[in-house]
């Protein structure tokens, strides 16, 4: 039978991101193309303990929960927030959600009409950027610098337009690893709020940060757009983020924060979207949160300083002879490196050489609303462990070499 898809469904389709992650589940294929973190560095013991617990505990936990989340476990956010975000957030002013792109598409689904312009970082998220062409925004990109999005261009776009609403990430921004100033974050709030412009903030990277820095001194620096409006109580914010980065992607368990009365909409989409996030995976995570047996902020504190060492590793590969002319900045978090190949290296012909050998990446051009970035590729440094970092960048090396010799 042939089938007549909605036209909005093309540029879903017709990604390569499906044909990657066919790839990766191949043994001896090596990517650093998607948002992943290390599976060896999972609390694995923690959360076999934490599972036998909870179904011991009780069977309700297997059962329906409330469509707005577990409440122990948006009250455990609310306490986490207050204590090292500087943010001071009611449990009602919180969805939990599957990840952090489902509070993306869900606010896509309540906000944003057919041919709304949405105002982005450029580059931007590409799982973000296919959420609002399926919705039929008008993504309009704003450009930045290495303090974030630019207050001029800003300015210029909403003064041309009149956008519904502006998406950021200013803790390391996928796929740049940008970290917002503080300066840059108090210009960019006070502009959308005498335009009335609603910021969706995602922080879902902001947690992985390196130097040492523990998490509240890190927030005390960078405080978020959220708590730079008064923690949701202005309007003018919402707050999105992820558990998936910081103890496993597999629980699925994100969160929305802002006005009530935004997430009471979103929690009416919710109810058509899935009902309810796993209520038992909700349960599980709660659980672990609270026990005496793990401790979330050593954990991650593990995490950077293994991220970090992977960091140096992949810079100081990127600076070998098959990436001469390469040029990127270092990350101070996050999960990438966002990399300008060498002149006249497109980056998609690239990755097919490179699929061959086997290792991937991320072409630019998925970060752009219009397919630019041709010379640009994302690298994952997260979750290839050490041997594989040196064995895969060699890889891609060898691709870059091939392609040189033959200009």
């Amino acid at each position: 039978m042939q089938y007549s898809f909605a036209e909005r469904t093309k540029a879903m389709l017709s990604s390569p991101l499906h044909f990657m992650r066919s790839l990766s589940t191949r043994d001896s294929f090596i990517s650093f193309a998607e948002e992943l973190p290390a599976e060896e560095l999972f609390p694995v013991s923690s959360l076999e303990a934490a599972a036998a617990a909870v179904i011991s505990k009780s069977p309700a936990a297997l059962q329906y929960g409330e469509p707005q989340g577990y409440l122990p476990l948006r009250k455990w956010l609310c306490t986490n927030f207050k204590q090292m975000k500087h943010m001071d957030v009611d449990a009602a002013q919180i969805l939990l959600t599957t990840g952090s792109q489902q509070a993306v598409d869900l606010l896509a689904r309540v906000y944003v009409e057919p041919g709304d312009p949405v105002l982005v970082e450029h580059p931007t998220s590409p799982g973000f950027l296919q959420i609002l062409k399926m919705q039929g925004a008008v993504i309009v990109p704003v450009e930045g610098n290495e303090d974030g999005i630019s207050p001029e261009h800003l300015l210029q776009q909403l003064e041309s337009l009149r956008p519904k609403l502006l998406l950021v990430s200013p803790n390391f921004t996928n796929p740049t690893g940008v970290l917002w100033s503080l300066e840059r974050r108090k210009e960019v709030l006070e502009i959308c709020k005498s335009h009335k412009l609603l910021i969706v903030e995602d922080n879902s990277y902001g947690d992985l940060h390196f130097g040492g820095i523990t998490e509240k001194k890190f927030y005390t620096e960078y405080p978020s757009l959220f708590s730079l409006d008064d923690s949701g109580n202005g309007g003018q914010v919402l707050y999105i983020g992820s558990f998936s980065k910081t103890v496993v992607p597999a629980l699925r368990t994100g969160w929305a924060a802002g006005n009530k009365a935004m997430i009471e909409t979103m929690v009416m989409a919710k109810q058509l979207a899935d009902w309810q996030s796993s209520h038992f995976n909700q349960c599980l995570l709660h659980y672990l949160l609270e026990s005496s047996t793990f401790d979330i902020h050593e954990h991650v504190q593990m995490l950077n300083r293994e991220y970090e060492t992977r960091l140096k590793l992949m810079t100081e590969l990127l600076k070998r002879p098959a990436w001469k002319g390469a040029r990127f900045d270092v990350p101070k978090g996050g999960m990438f490196i966002w990399v300008k190949l060498p002149e006249a290296l497109d980056s998609v012909a690239l990755l097919k050489c490179s699929l061959d050998k086997g290792a991937a990446f991320l072409p630019g051009t998925l970060c752009y609303a219009k397919g630019e970035g041709s010379g640009y590729i994302r690298l994952n440094f997260t979750h290839p462990g050490r041997d594989e970092l040196l064995l895969g960048m060699n890889l891609i090396g060898e691709a870059i070499s091939e392609f040189t010799a033959r200009s």
